[in-house]
């Protein structure tokens, strides 16, 4: 399967850049992945700007609003959207988060949790749980419950 991880703009943080550069090599053992980095002025812009990149494809996004996976459950959401989709684009909206226009648009709003993140820890705590997802459907080790 395709994923194509969308964000307003990089990690800045050492730690952060260090994890995603991790995690995303990791995740290209398991799935085509591409990276499309995008900056706005303002949240309308960046929302703009998310949705020129996600294309035609379906856009997840990460809201606090959406909907809370365990790493078993977005295994299985995968695997189900590799049958139906070529490409899923998540989007990591900046600070401000995302326009009440993308999120209508938005095939689905996905939540990290109830905790605020900071935006560099968010970017790789979606990595990994991709990751993690990834190794569930292999049947691998990785994920120990």
């Amino acid at each position: 399967m395709r994923l194509h991880l969308i964000t307003v703009g990089e990690p800045k943080l050492s730690y952060a850049r260090a994890g995603w550069e991790e995690y995303e090599k990791r995740l290209r053992r398991y799935h085509k992945l591409q990276v499309t980095r995008v900056t706005g002025k303002t949240k309308e812009a960046e929302s703009s700007a998310v949705l020129r990149a996600a294309g035609r494809h379906s856009l997840i996004l990460l809201d606090p609003r959406g909907e809370q996976f365990s790493s078993e459950e977005l295994s299985r959401f995968l695997d189900a959207q590799a049958l139906q989709a070529g490409e899923l684009a998540f989007a990591i909206g900046g600070p401000e988060g995302h326009t009440e226009a993308l999120r209508a648009g938005a095939a689905r709003l996905w939540s990290l949790g109830r905790l605020t993140l900071p935006h560099d820890l968010a970017m790789v705590v979606v990595l990994e749980a991709l990751y993690r997802a990834a190794t569930i459907s292999a049947g691998e080790p990785y994920h120990r419950a």
